[in-house]
């Protein structure tokens, strides 16, 4: 899934009425691995390293049942399922896939804007086909996924993007879900606020220590409550307690950083090492950068030590990194100030934002001194 920022857009204005899809692929990566390899259908599967310190990337719903997800350590994956079978991820098939699949949404409609590989939101308010109803336009969608590409996809559909992503959620997998304006209101209510898209575990658990369990508790408070424990994103939470979403899908959306990372298999004490391992991350956000046609400014190390404390260090050039060599230079510069170390590095990654499409010319960038 791609992030957002999910106060932006939000308001009392009520605008036209319009017709949102949201579409997320089920357990993608995973559900690839069993598609392509027909022994690991029907069993446990998780996208990931399967060494100690290796973490999943996606687990089949046959895994979930036994609690392994996304971003948990391969160990203790591991350890809730003993059958678990570890594959390491093709993400040059991934990317293909994807492709069919934007394929498929441009038939209906240009307003796409993919939030991840295996999600997109589009705006079928006018779309290419005249289809009055976007539930018909989510199903037949399905349908093409199905029958072209051998995967499911879930689907929600509503009057704007925070509620066609509820809408998409609330029957996975392999499920189509419609929230219309006339329920959208009451919908919100009853959800657990764990539950909002932008509400994470320790934004949770603020809102469960104010007394804030569901949507109705949370469209209880006054914007000035919610600002004053919450900050800048309380009207994203203010708004979307009420159903409202005025932002707009964004054909023209760009990331907003793009980054890699590697765990080790032992901590790195010297500096070569360490420099020597950077490559790899370094490899991937060149490669990336290289095929859509993207630069950035800003370039941020990653680094967490032995003891799972994590810093970073960021530059930000006045013009863009030019080539993957700067990029190195760059990650280095980042990287050197911090040896000699006490504590072992077991995890290193790097960055790039401040994105931008790339020029045909640009100045020489040159490393702050």
């Amino acid at each position: 899934m791609g992030a957002e920022e999910p106060a932006e857009g939000f308001s009392a204005e009520a605008g036209r009425s319009r017709k949102i899809i949201h579409i997320d692929m089920d357990a993608f990566y995973a559900s690839v691995e069993q598609r392509d390899n027909p022994e690991l259908r029907g069993k446990p599967v998780a996208v990931g390293g399967s060494r100690e310190r290796g973490v999943v990337m996606a687990a089949t719903y046959e895994a979930r049942k036994f609690g392994v997800h996304s971003a948990m350590p391969s160990v203790i994956a591991k350890r809730k399922c003993p059958d678990l079978i570890f594959v390491k991820p093709r993400f040059d098939a991934y990317k293909a896939i994807s492709l069919q699949i934007r394929e498929i949404f441009a038939e209906y409609t240009p307003i796409i804007e993919p939030l991840s590989l295996d999600e997109a939101y589009l705006d079928v308010t006018e779309n290419l086909k005249g289809i009055v109803l976007a539930t018909q336009i989510a199903e037949e969608i399905r349908t093409k996924i199905r029958a072209a590409i051998e995967l499911t996809a879930s689907a929600g559909v509503s009057y704007n993007k925070f509620l066609a992503k509820l809408a998409s959620d609330h029957r996975k997998p392999d499920g189509l879900f419609v929230i219309t304006p006339k329920m959208g209101p009451a919908f919100v209510e009853t959800l657990p606020v764990r539950r909002f898209h932008g509400v994470g575990p320790a934004t949770a658990k603020k809102m469960s220590g104010l007394g804030i369990e569901t949507g109705l508790d949370l469209k209880g408070q006054t914007l000035e409550f919610l600002q004053q424990h919450f900050g800048k994103v309380s009207s994203y939470y203010y708004w979307a307690a009420r159903g409202v979403d005025e932002r707009p899908v964004r054909a023209d959306r760009i990331r907003k950083s793009v980054g890699a990372e590697n765990t080790f298999p032992a901590d790195l004490f010297v500096y070569e090492a360490a420099r020597d391992a950077l490559r790899e991350s370094i490899d991937k956000v060149w490669g990336y950068c290289e095929r859509f046609g993207i630069r950035g400014r800003t370039v941020t190390l990653k680094v967490k030590f032995a003891n799972f404390q994590i810093i970073t260090r960021s530059r930000t050039g006045q013009m863009p990194v030019r080539t993957r060599s700067e990029l190195e230079q760059l990650g280095d510069a980042l990287l050197e100030p911090l040896f000699p170390v006490v504590k072992g590095i077991r995890l290193l990654g790097i960055s790039m934002s401040s994105l931008a499409a790339e020029e045909a010319e640009h100045p020489e960038f040159s490393l702050p001194v």
